[in-house]
């Protein structure tokens, strides 16, 4: 298995030749076809209904040229299914669930869909575990044309959740189960922290003297723009530091830990909106009646605010 590790800093030229049609895999009396590196990737997907979640077939075979493993042909099998980008909802608005990035992360699916033991060998026999298949991942999206930014926040999205899977954590590859277990706490506890430095800043902007809530110097009594500065500096440098509890995702960590820092109250707004729409549905699909009184009370309600706030 290659592992080679690529300086972070070295940044990958684009080549979207890398990407050709892989062909297509015998199933029954159908005969295969082989890759075809002359010809442009094809992206036939099937749609299925599974469990009432959407999920997508690949009726033809993806093939990568990997700078480090050579030929990656996905899937390995017929029964493979992806929700194409695996992006939680909340976070579509910053990486689509298609787009330029979609072969790159089809390509990624099948690399990981055996769960947490290496899952895919490329075709000169490399064994690709989840840490390499997440590695190649990155690269591809370069390949595709993704935005240097997005790809690395995608990156480091994709290696949190190999952290905690632990697909790629193996005792094959030097990671024993202590080890393992302490790379986990490392990174989940940077997480915890930051998300509670998050609820203690909050209440520091809001001057609010919350439950269990720290103030933090970096903000202080100040004037409201200089305590979002202030916020705005600690959302940066805090996960800067906790991205040393990563050890050698360390990367990860820290564009992981700024955007979540960062984007944490967007995300609960966000939540709380997708929330409310969630049980809007449900009211209306069972207590249909009970739904509409509640829409006219919300909206008697605004009525009644709006003319108190304008008219005084």
């Amino acid at each position: 298995m290659s592992r080679r590790q690529q300086d972070p800093r070295e940044q990958v030229r684009a080549q979207p030749r890398r990407f050709y049609d892989g062909g297509v895999l015998p199933v029954g009396d159908r005969v295969g076809l082989p890759p075809d590196p002359a010809h442009d990737p094809r992206i036939v997907l099937e749609r299925h209904d599974e469990a009432g979640l959407e999920v997508f077939s690949l009726e033809r075979r993806i093939a990568y040229d990997d700078r480090h493993l050579g030929e990656i042909l996905v899937p390995a099998t017929t029964d493979f299914r992806t929700d194409l980008t695996s992006t939680p909802a909340l976070f579509t608005w910053l990486v689509p669930k298609t787009g330029a990035h979609l072969p790159a992360a089809l390509v990624h699916d099948a690399l990981v869909a055996g769960g947490g033991d290496p899952s895919y060998d490329s075709t000169e026999g490399h064994v690709i575990d989840r840490v390499e298949a997440d590695r190649v991942f990155r690269d591809a999206m370069a390949d595709t044309g993704t935005g240097v930014v997005r790809r690395w926040i995608v990156w480091s999205a994709v290696t949190a959740a190999t952290i905690f899977v632990g697909g790629g954590l193996t005792a094959a590859s030097g990671w024993s189960p202590l080890r393992r277990w302490a790379q986990r706490v490392g990174a989940g506890a940077s997480i915890a922290v930051i998300v509670y430095l998050g609820y203690c800043a909050t209440g520091d902007l809001f001057d609010r003297d919350w439950p269990l809530a720290w103030a933090v110097p970096w903000m202080g009594e100040r004037p409201w723009w200089q305590e979002v500065l202030g916020g705005l500096s600690g959302a940066v440098v805090v996960p800067l530091v906790l991205s040393l509890l990563w050890g050698r995702f360390r990367m990860a960590g820290a564009i992981a830990g700024v955007m979540l820092a960062v984007l944490l109250h967007v995300t609960v707004g966000l939540a709380a909106i997708s929330l409310g729409y969630q049980l809007s549905e449900r009211l209306a699909a069972h207590a249909p009646r009970v739904a509409r009184a509640v829409a006219v009370g919300v909206a008697g309600g605004a009525v009644v605010v709006f003319g108190w706030f304008t008219l005084g």
